[in-house]
């Protein structure tokens, strides 16, 4: 299962870029055609995540559907894996146009660690 070593990857990836400050929700992309199984990621997040700046944090997980081009026909079409034949002709020669996405949209810290605003100096 390649998806612990993915989220380990992750959690390393954002526990250097946050420093000290907790974690409350991290959003991840991950495409149907990346062939990474969001449910392995939302399996092993929390024990990945155990010990670090990310623990107990919630996980989102947008999924977002595979385009795929006909290269015979040029139809376009949606897919939820590789293995698709062309809805309106049938072949399997296919170039994948989105689908394969995997990556970090976004994090969420805790308001308790957020930077405080600095007044303005008078002169």
């Amino acid at each position: 299962m390649h998806e612990v070593s993915i989220i380990q990857e992750v959690v390393a990836a954002i526990a250097a870029r946050s420093g000290d400050a907790r974690i409350t929700v991290v959003r991840l992309e991950i495409g149907k055609l990346s062939g990474v199984v969001a449910d392995a990621v939302r399996f092993c997040f929390d024990l990945v995540a155990e010990g670090t700046v990310v623990e107990g944090a919630r996980l989102v997980i947008e999924e977002p559907a595979g385009r795929v081009l006909c290269r015979d026909c040029a139809a376009e079409y949606e897919a939820e894996s590789l293995v698709v034949l062309c809805p309106a002709c049938g072949s399997a020669y296919a170039e994948v146009l989105s689908g394969r996405e995997l990556r970090i949209r976004s994090v969420e810290v805790s308001p308790s660690c957020a930077v405080p605003a600095v007044a303005p100096r008078t002169p």
